[in-house]
């Protein structure tokens, strides 16, 4: 099915114009996984009041970001009731953002649901949208799959973990399995679903050391030497995985690194991600022919400085990209480690960044957006503010981006 996949998404980019498809932005960060785009015409300039194709309010509350599929936007909400928690998937008409159902997919007793952090939401994981279904993962309080009209076609709660602030990492799909973390206060593992049943397929438990056992990552599928890899960073160590039974095939620990979140990304034969709390370092790692405790052999570099612990890192050609929790952008040299430049964007911030036409999309925690040239010179296109709060990495699109923020889904450009 992959190559059917991958020769849509080639048919709907070569036909978008003419017929009106849209680019597909399956998942968290997009058809890579990694932010990065082949898109044209992104916008670079915009206010709350100009260059907006629309605006819409988002009924209830979540952070997760917007995905795109054949002219529709898709994400999640949660609304709360005096029966319990409602967790729905949306959605909406990329052309017009008029929603075309609103649909529950789980239902959550209040107990469950309780206890999140304030910059996390009941609903920040972020859907895949793949082959006619539709993945929705809400963490601890469970899973389901559903088809293009909103209809649920198997749910699956029977996954238990004690959660620290809530749910955050989205799932990854590789073959027939959905992969997430479940890495909560105790007892922390990695689970794949099957993908057609929701039935668990394997549970592997972290065996971390690190005292803190919860994390957020998105785990990532690579190729290495022509094989799929999971790749998975919890608290204490980041790992790589086997698909098919869920078995660790090493680990690079990070020391006490713990609640880490951004995505790992992957180029250049090297692994970059960033170790957590308290004190962030960025990782370069060859997982190549990597076996068991692979830290003191496969570490090729790493740096402290301007390391995030909750966006994501970039890879775009030979420079590595990354925006600190601080506001502090940085470009490094992706082979070395060297920093070409490290410099001050402004605000806090929560969302990964993207890019598109050799442009860096970085949107903080108040809704407003920094345009920064991709290169080994700092550079600010614009800085575009929408006036609303925003923890949510933005979806391409040809000629447009769109960004949630805290009551609302803006398409940018047109």
């Amino acid at each position: 099915m992959k190559w059917i996949y991958r020769s849509w998404l080639v048919l709907l980019g070569g036909l978008g114009a003419s017929h009106g498809f849209a680019v597909e932005w399956p998942e968290f960060r997009g058809p890579t996984g990694q932010g990065t785009s082949d898109l044209k015409n992104v916008p670079v300039h915009w206010s709350a009041t100009s260059n907006v194709a629309w605006s819409v309010t988002i009924p209830g509350g979540g952070w997760s970001s917007p995905v795109i599929s054949e002219g529709k936007i898709y994400l999640t909400s949660a609304v709360q009731e005096n029966s319990g928690v409602s967790l729905r998937v949306i959605c909406l008409d990329e052309s017009k953002g008029s929603i075309f159902w609103n649909q529950e997919a789980l239902r959550a007793d209040p107990g469950v649901a309780k206890q999140i952090h304030s910059k996390n939401s009941l609903a920040s994981p972020t859907l895949i949208v793949r082959d006619g279904r539709i993945y929705a993962h809400f963490g601890h309080m469970g899973t389901a799959a559903l088809d293009l009209t909103g209809k649920v076609l198997w749910a699956q709660t029977s996954i238990k973990f004690p959660p620290v602030h809530g749910n955050g990492g989205s799932p990854a799909l590789v073959s027939s399995l959905l992969i997430f973390s479940c890495d909560g206060a105790e007892n922390p593992f990695l689970a794949a679903l099957d993908a057609q049943t929701g039935a668990v397929r394997w549970k592997t438990p972290r065996n971390t050391t690190a005292r803190s056992k919860f994390s957020f990552s998105t785990p990532l599928i690579i190729k290495v030497d022509g094989t799929e890899t999971i790749i998975s960073a919890a608290s204490g160590f980041v790992g790589g995985y086997s698909p098919g039974d869920g078995k660790e095939l090493w680990r690079v620990r990070y020391g006490e690194g713990y609640s880490v979140v951004p995505r790992p990304v992957f180029g250049h034969g090297l692994v970059y991600l960033s170790s957590g709390f308290d004190r962030p370092i960025l990782y370069a790692i060859d997982p190549a022919r990597a076996t068991g405790d692979a830290t003191e052999s496969h570490v090729r570099w790493k740096q402290a400085k301007g390391a995030p612990t909750t966006p994501s890192p970039l890879l775009l050609g030979d420079e590595l990209y990354m925006v600190s929790d601080g506001g502090i952008a940085s470009c490094l040299n992706a082979l070395t480690g060297e920093v070409h430049w490290s410099e001050r964007l402004g605000g806090g911030f929560s969302a990964s960044p993207v890019a598109a036409e050799g442009r860096i999309y970085c949107v903080n925690e108040s809704g407003v957006t920094s345009v920064v040239r991709a290169g080994k010179t700092f550079e600010i296109l614009a800085t575009n503010d929408l006036g609303e709060r925003s923890l949510a990495s933005p979806a391409l699109d040809d000629a447009s981006i769109f960004i949630r923020t805290e009551s609302h889904l803006w398409r940018i450009g047109r």
